[in-house]
């Protein structure tokens, strides 16, 4: 055997080796993105739950946005107020008050109290049963479906379907939203735990219309603001809007309205006082 047809196989080789390992060193350099020290800092501080709450389609891109300024430092729900002060003193800023939000089920729709329609045998899952002409099986087309689309976006175990409708577990609740977009009838809002007065209805329709369907729904009487004494509340869209910066917590609207659908939700955050009005109130 020849040894020459041994060994320039070999050399040629190595050498092609040699080359193409050259070229990538010089590749890295040239093309090297770098990376901010502070990215894998920040991101090491989050949960790592990816949940998209922040806006950013994860932790890493969230810690991005940070170091380019993009981002608040408190602006991770899930890591709350620990997250936020080890990120603001990794970036040497103020931490600031990140006000807690909690996800909020504006339907008091349940199987005793929302009328039915007929029954559903499609898919379980709102998504898929809201595209359907009169998908699902309650009577009112503006409640809580109930088929938990919200509950199997979840990453927290926060909600659950309950009597027919999505209820919020606050104390594992992170306000990141995953739920509320994934709500097709759009009935979860994402409320910060001071908004403590608020109305658990959806309906557009008006007095006999929503008694129909419901008993629990709101009838748009107008009752509430016309008895708030801070005028914190108008009606739009048949519905009560209260205004959080009026508002005195002076729960008139919760003892006078008619169909018992305007709540104080969060009480147990707030001072002893303000407890026992919403105790009163009930």
């Amino acid at each position: 055997m020849d040894i020459n047809s041994i060994v320039f196989p070999i050399i040629s080789l190595g050498g092609l080796g040699l080359v193409l390992g050259a070229g990538l060193g010089y590749a890295s350099k040239k093309f090297k993105v770098e990376v901010d020290e502070r990215v894998p800092q920040i991101k090491d501080c989050l949960p790592g739950a990816n949940c998209g709450g922040c806006g950013y389609a994860g932790c890493e891109a969230f810690a991005q946005a940070v170091v380019e300024g993009n981002a608040p430092v408190n602006g991770c729900a899930v890591g709350g107020a620990p997250a936020a002060e080890k990120i603001a003193s990794i970036m040497g800023v103020d931490a600031g008050s990140s006000e807690p939000n909690k996800a909020f089920v504006k339907c008091a729709g349940t199987c005793t109290t929302a009328k039915k329609s007929g029954e559903y045998y499609g898919y379980r899952d709102c998504r898929e049963a809201a595209i359907i002409p009169g998908g699902g099986d309650k009577s009112c087309s503006f409640g809580c479906l109930g088929l938990g689309s919200c509950t199997k976006v979840c990453q927290f175990d926060a909600i659950h379907i309950v009597d027919g409708i999505a209820v919020v577990d606050e104390e594992k609740c992170t306000g990141c939203g995953a739920c509320a977009t994934a709500c097709p009838k759009n009935i979860i809002e994402i409320k910060p735990v001071s908004e403590i007065i608020r109305v658990q209805c959806s309906s557009k329709d008006k007095l006999k219309a929503v008694k129909d369907v419901c008993s629990n729904g709101c009838m748009g009487c107008g009752v509430c603001a016309r008895l708030c004494p801070n005028g914190a509340i108008v009606i739009e869209g048949n519905l009560p809007v209260i205004d959080k910066e009026k508002c005195t917590l002076c729960m008139t609207c919760v003892q006078k309205c008619p169909a018992k659908i305007i709540k104080a939700f969060g009480s147990k955050v707030e001072s002893g006082s303000i407890i026992d009005k919403v105790e009163k109130s009930e």
